[in-house]
């Protein structure tokens, strides 16, 4: 009985410390996360007095300044700009022809080949005309025979004339002969027309160059059949040549016959040419309007070669720089204008563009007369940065 009671007694004091364990290990968790957030706290506090220590003293730098040449900066200035109309084709032959075959056969001859000079009205190609020649025959033989009827309906109406003036016969016998005498006449002239067809279809077997020039495709070889009208050989006239430029109906607009212009080749001297004639229509295809510039002197050049040239259209007056000197890394165009000994940026309105004294020009508001720029050897500056210049 004594025995029960101990051990009642002694359970609620193992209950206590049952739950202060099991209170102990929920609290165990929370202390290593606060031990580790003030270990983090100790670390960071520690780290910048440990950089500080580390970073190499810093050195002081004094302020640079740009040191410009005379030949880095450009002066605004009046000047007479020439405006320039750009344009790009290709040189072209103004007399060129495809010497074509007139009749079907067979080239017996060919007596060309590429870079041969012919004169106009050379005979270049022979096509076979044994046929023709057998047809002519045959057409000169029928006209022979249509002149002797012609010769016997002759005779006979001066026969018949006669006996009806001595009143042998009527009047209608006369008409009969007359009307047997047109007929052979009538026959007799169609005869010698159908000569005349034969002796032109067997011209037409001698191929003659219509220009004088030289040949620059050869598209038959002798002893070949060719069709009726197979082309033979092209001849070009290199001594006068166009470039064909196609531009866009309102850069037409302004153009007009005669204007000059200046056309390059890649790797020869520029060629000073002329308008000679302007499209009335624009092309289906592109809607450009096709402008055909003469070149002054076509020594050297040749047929099918790029150019590109400038048309030059008017001159305006004004104040202007090179147009490599303006920067447009910002949103409005700007210059480097040299200030005192600052470089300042200066905001520009730019206008015409155009040729002055061989540079590409521009037109600018903004700038007094005067007013030094910096160039583009020199480069974007910081505006304000402090120049030095040198004479």
């Amino acid at each position: 009985m004594r025995n029960d009671q101990a051990h009642e007694a002694s359970l609620p004091a193992l209950g206590f410390k049952q739950a202060s364990t099991a209170a102990r290990g929920r609290r165990w968790p929370w202390v290593v996360a606060l031990g580790v957030l003030l270990a983090l706290l100790a670390l960071a506090l520690s780290w910048r007095p440990l950089m500080a220590r580390l970073k190499p003293p810093a050195t002081a730098t004094a302020p640079t300044s740009l040191r410009l040449a005379g030949t880095d900066w450009e002066t605004v200035r009046e000047i007479a700009l020439t405006q320039d109309l750009p344009f790009s084709g290709s040189l072209r032959a103004r007399d060129a022809a495809w010497l074509k075959a007139r009749a079907a056969g067979e080239l017996r001859e060919l007596r060309v080949r590429e870079g041969d000079a012919v004169k106009a009205g050379q005979v270049v190609a022979r096509i076979d005309a044994s046929e023709l020649n057998a047809r002519l025959r045959q057409a000169q033989d029928q006209a022979q025979s249509a002149l002797a009827q012609v010769s016997i309906a002759q005779r006979q109406f001066d026969n018949n004339q006669a006996l009806v003036n001595q009143g042998f016969i009527s009047r209608t016998a006369l008409d009969t002969s007359q009307a047997n005498l047109n007929a052979a006449t009538a026959n007799h002239q169609a005869a010698l027309a159908a000569v005349d067809v034969a002796r032109k279809a067997l011209d037409d077997t001698l191929v003659r160059s219509p220009i004088s020039g030289l040949v620059s495709q050869r598209m038959a070889q002798a002893g070949e059949r060719v069709g009726l009208d197979a082309r033979i050989v092209e001849v070009l006239d290199l001594r006068t040549l166009e470039l064909e430029a196609q531009l866009s109906p309102a850069q037409a607009a302004g153009l007009r016959l005669g204007q000059v212009a200046e056309v390059r080749v890649q790797g020869m001297e520029p060629r000073s040419a002329r308008v000679v004639r302007i499209s009335p229509a624009a092309s289906e295809g592109t809607r450009t309007v096709p402008v055909y510039l003469q070149l002054d002197d076509a020594t050297g050049l040749r047929h099918g070669v790029f150019a590109q040239g400038r048309i030059e259209k008017e001159q305006v007056r004004g104040l202007a720089l090179p147009l490599e000197a303006v920067r447009t890394d910002q949103p409005q165009p700007y210059v480097q204008v040299i200030e005192g000994d600052l470089l300042r940026h200066r905001s520009v309105t730019l206008g015409a563009q155009g040729l002055s004294e061989g540079r590409n020009m521009v037109l600018v508001t903004g700038l007094p007369a005067g007013a030094r720029v910096t160039g583009a050897s020199v480069g974007s500056v910081r505006d304000g940065t402090a120049v030095l210049q040198v004479p």
